[in-house]
């Protein structure tokens, strides 16, 4: 631990990264979430586990890629995870509402029918139209 991390913030930091991937875990194993939701969660866990147990790995990511403070790159990480996961959303939401305009298109297109079929029995000769 000469990274200059307490003990206290070395257990958090582990405490919090087991946390992380325990509840996604459960989330799936419950079917509350749904494994390419999943994916990029349990990607940040699993660095972030790796991370807490050996701190130095930090400090030699940021040395290569030249980050004066550690830190930063933690936040630079945790920023583009979020990125991530906020694409993935926004393209599953526009397939949603793709699929929810041909649902009620569908469904105006077959009320649309069935009134015609109600119209056509009641009056005893086919279409009205």
């Amino acid at each position: 631990m000469g990274t200059g991390i307490t003990p206290a913030g070395y257990v958090l930091g582990i405490v919090m990264a087991l946390a992380t991937l325990v509840v996604v875990i459960e989330s799936l194993r419950r079917r509350r979430m749904r494994e390419r939701h999943a994916v990029w969660w349990l990607i940040a866990g699993t660095i972030a586990l790796v991370v807490a147990v050996f701190p130095t790995i930090l400090e030699w990511a940021a040395g290569v890629i030249g980050v004066e403070v550690p830190a930063n790159l933690v936040f630079f990480l945790s920023v583009f995870v979020l990125f991530l996961v906020n694409i993935q959303h926004s393209r599953e939401l526009t397939k949603a509402e793709d699929q929810n305009r041909i649902l009620a298109e569908d469904v105006a297109i077959l009320k649309l029918r069935v009134t015609d079929l109600e119209q056509a029995k009641r009056g005893g000769t086919g279409d009205t139209r």
